[in-house]
């Protein structure tokens, strides 16, 4: 069954979505990575807006991301007012590369499954 379109998301952001859930990633970096995918900066705010996310959900995306070396973070102090700086989000890996990364990683998984059935038929 297919999960509602965030209202803030276009169709093409919307369907990468449904294909990387397809491939087994997590639901939050999915919607995460889908945002970023234009590759314009974006805040953690108007993720949120357009994903439907809340803010710990895309903090710990974020993570994920980073830890990939697929996202910038960069932060921008208030120009009005107190409070923490905004937190401004950039994808540094391009999104076809990150989906080359993705490939090859299934890639290997399933030469792993394969070997090891070859193996089992061996000794069958």
């Amino acid at each position: 069954m297919r999960n509602k379109k965030p209202s803030g998301m276009s169709e093409k952001e919307y369907e990468i979505v449904e294909l990387l859930r397809k491939l087994d990633m997590n639901r939050t970096v999915a919607l995460t990575l889908a945002c970023l995918s234009s590759g314009e900066e974006i805040t953690s705010r108007e993720i949120e807006k357009n994903s439907n996310l809340r803010q710990p959900e895309v903090s710990i995306a974020m993570r994920y991301l980073k830890d990939n070396n697929w996202v910038d973070i960069r932060e921008e102090k208030k120009t009005e007012g107190k409070g923490r700086p905004v937190k401004l989000y950039r994808l540094v890996t391009p999104l076809d590369e990150i989906v080359r990364n993705i490939e090859q990683k299934i890639l290997l998984e399933s030469r792993y499954v394969l070997n090891n059935i070859e193996k089992l038929k061996r000794l069958a």
